[in-house]
C-alpha cells in the first residue's frame, strides 16, 4: 500500500480550489433503484444543469491547455500532471494528462502507462478512460481519470460482474462463446505485477495492446488510433476494456463509470425506463457488439 500521498494533497488542495471557486463539485441526490440487477448500479440524480462541457452544445475551448494551476496536484515526470476533476461528484476525483497536447482518441502510450504506475503505486483505486465522444469522454486532450479507493473499500458496484467475467475468460479465450452481448463486448485479464515500475508500466502497456487486439480494436503499430471506441477500466486486480457504439441513451450519458455502476441522472434522463428495463439493459444498448475477430496483435 502507497502513502497516499497524491490523495492527501488533492483533498488539501480540493479545499483550497473549491474556496477559490475553481473547483465546482457536482450536488446529487442518491436514487433507489428496484430489479435484479439494482444493487450494481448506484444511480445519483444531478440537483442542476450539467456543466457546459458534458452539453453537446458548440465548440469547447480545452481546459487542459493550460490546465488552471489552482487545480494541479502534482506534476508526474516530464509528460504528465495530475489535476483535479474541476466538477467533481466524488472528492479528490483525479486527472492525469499530458502535459502537450495528444489526443483522447489515439492510443494510450508507453509514457502514459508509466505516469499512471508512478500515481497508483502512491495513490491506487478504480482508473477508467473513455477513448473519444463515443465512450463518453468530454475532452479532446487525453485524460485518464482515478477514483481514489482504499484498499479495503469495495472498488465499485459492478465489482462481482468483472469478476465473474474474469473467470470465464480464465476459462475460453473466445469472446465470441459467451451469450449475453454485454460479456462478448469486454475483454478482461488479471493485472500484471513487477517490482520495478518501469517493468511494471510496459507489462500493462503490452497486456492493453492485447486486449486491443483480442476486442477487435486494431492494432496499435498498424493504426494510429482504435478502428472501435472503448472504455477501459482499471484496479488493482485487473484490467478491462469494453467496444463502444454510442454515448448517450435513453437521456443518459454512459462513459467507462457507467460499465463501473456509477449512472448519472439529468433532467433528459428516462428514469421509468431504467427502473423498468434495468442497469444491464442501459448497458447492452451502447457496447458494440463483438462476435470474434482474427486480428494480430502489432
Amino acid at each position: 500500500m502507497g502513502s497516499e500521498h497524491f490523495w492527501s494533497k488533492a483533498l488539501e488542495r480540493s479545499e483550497q480550489a473549491e474556496s477559490s471557486g475553481a473547483l465546482i463539485p457536482l450536488m446529487t441526490t442518491p436514487v433507489d433503484l428496484t430489479g435484479a440487477d439494482a444493487e450494481q448500479f448506484e444511480l445519483r440524480a444531478l440537483n442542476a444543469a450539467l456543466p457546459k462541457h458534458h452539453r453537446p452544445e458548440g465548440p469547447k475551448p480545452n481546459p487542459f491547455r493550460p490546465w488552471d494551476p489552482h487545480l494541479e496536484v502534482d506534476r508526474i515526470d516530464q509528460h504528465h500532471v495530475l489535476i483535479l476533476n474541476k466538477y467533481p461528484v466524488q472528492r479528490a476525483h483525479m486527472l492525469l494528462i499530458t502535459q502537450d497536447w495528444a489526443s483522447q482518441v489515439h492510443w494510450l502510450q508507453p509514457d502514459d502507462w508509466r505516469a499512471l504506475v508512478t500515481v497508483d503505486r502512491d495513490s491506487t483505486g478504480l482508473w477508467f478512460f473513455n477513448s473519444g465522444a463515443r465512450a463518453g469522454a468530454s475532452q479532446p486532450h487525453r485524460h485518464l481519470q482515478l477514483l481514489p479507493r482504499h484498499l479495503e473499500e469495495r472498488i465499485c458496484p459492478r465489482l462481482s460482474w468483472f469478476k465473474r467475467h474474469l473467470r470465464q475468460s480464465a476459462q475460453t479465450a473466445d469472446e465470441a462463446q459467451h451469450p449475453d452481448p454485454l460479456s462478448r463486448s469486454c475483454v478482461i485479464a488479471e493485472r500484471p505485477r513487477a517490482s520495478d515500475p518501469d517493468e511494471e508500466a510496459m507489462r500493462l502497456y503490452g497486456l492493453y495492446r492485447s486486449l486491443a487486439a483480442r476486442l477487435g480494436l486494431g492494432g496499435i503499430s498498424a493504426q494510429l488510433q482504435p478502428s472501435v471506441p472503448y472504455n477501459l477500466l482499471l484496479t488493482r486486480s485487473w484490467l478491462a476494456l469494453i467496444r463502444r457504439s454510442q454515448d448517450e441513451i435513453h437521456g443518459f450519458s454512459v462513459n467507462a463509470l457507467g460499465f463501473a455502476g456509477y449512472l448519472l441522472a439529468t433532467n433528459r434522463s428516462d428514469l421509468s425506463w431504467l427502473r423498468s428495463h434495468g442497469g444491464e439493459q442501459l448497458l447492452r444498448s451502447v457496447v458494440s457488439d463483438f462476435s470474434g475477430c482474427t486480428d494480430a496483435v502489432s
